[in-house]
């Protein structure tokens, strides 16, 4: 077997809400007098973390209002709109492919962990996963922290990361794992390449990889 466990990130790799998140981006913009973004390509030239500087890309003035204030803004209109969203493509084969290969799955993600839990039972995938670990506020700094404390707590033989943005890559190098990245979700590819990692296009893919 190559891999003994799996850590998936969430936004973007396991739920389908890149257009989403566009959507209340661009409400919290038009209710500023900010120049909305007109497209997925405009979102991805600005998308990253930590997220507060994402909103500083956007435009956003964080010496006029608090990231505290808005965070909580972007959150009511997210959870207004997700349950919109459903799974990536091909998430829901692999899922059930990698638990009847042994393999244990976990999500790690920086998004709160309540809310995280929350939309993970909405989708009805909670069966598959060992372990899933977000942060607690609502501010998505950064999640290298968790993944490396769980990897030192469950000391993963063969660890995979899979996820949709350069901050997953560096959370799989904090957590001693290698990484894989899947470029349909908040990230461009051209982005993803420059990591240096291997880049799939969805994650009916990772059955080349896995098997």
């Amino acid at each position: 077997m190559k891999f003994t466990h799996i850590v998936w990130d969430f936004n973007g790799t396991l739920l389908d809400d890149l257009e989403v998140c566009i959507t209340c981006a661009n409400r919290l913009l038009e209710r500023r007098g900010l120049k909305r973004l007109a497209s997925v390509e405009a979102y991805h030239a600005v998308f990253g973390f930590p997220v507060i500087d994402y909103y500083r890309r956007m435009g956003f003035d964080f010496e006029k209002e608090s990231y505290d204030d808005l965070a909580i803004e972007w959150v009511r209109e997210y959870l207004s709109e997700v349950p919109k969203a459903g799974l990536c493509e091909g998430v829901s084969e692999m899922l059930k492919l990698i638990q009847g290969m042994g393999i244990s799955q976990n999500v790690i993600s920086a998004t709160e962990v309540g809310m995280l839990r929350g939309q993970i039972e909405g989708l009805g995938i909670t069966e598959y996963f060992d372990e899933i670990l977000g942060l607690d506020n609502i501010k998505a700094l950064s999640k290298t922290d968790l993944a490396a404390s769980w990897a030192e707590r469950v000391k993963p033989e063969r660890l995979l990361f899979i996820g949709d943005t350069e901050h997953d890559a560096d959370a799989a190098a904090a957590a001693g794992g290698e990484c894989l990245l899947i470029a349909s979700g908040h990230q461009s590819r051209a982005k993803l390449e420059k990591t240096g990692i291997k880049v799939i296009s969805s994650a009916s893919e990772l059955k080349e990889i896995l098997i």
